[in-house]
């Protein structure tokens, strides 16, 4: 399906889930990055992809990850979202 509509933002978050949840996790942020390339206001994909990056122990991306996400997620009224984010930030 992704082969037929690779400019489906759903069916290229469904694939980045998918490659984490099989531990592919550098084709899983290169999948993540292309949703973001395609909407910008996807916040699922940043606070998705920070997840991935902070149990991989690469905090530091993970922090500037979820930094973008915030502004995002503020920008777009995702309150849910933001407070998700920030809260997962500070536990980190």
């Amino acid at each position: 399906m992704l082969q037929e509509s690779p400019e489906d933002i759903f069916l290229n978050y469904a694939y980045a889930m998918e490659l984490l949840k099989e531990d592919e996790i550098e084709l899983a942020q290169k999948a993540f990055a292309k949703v973001r390339e395609l909407n910008p206001d996807y916040v699922p994909a940043y606070f998705q992809e920070a997840q991935m990056l902070s149990q991989d122990d690469r905090i530091e991306e993970a922090r500037s990850l979820l930094e973008s996400g915030i502004k995002v997620a503020r920008k777009t009224g995702d309150d849910h979202a933001l407070g998700e984010m920030t809260e997962y930030m500070e536990n980190l």
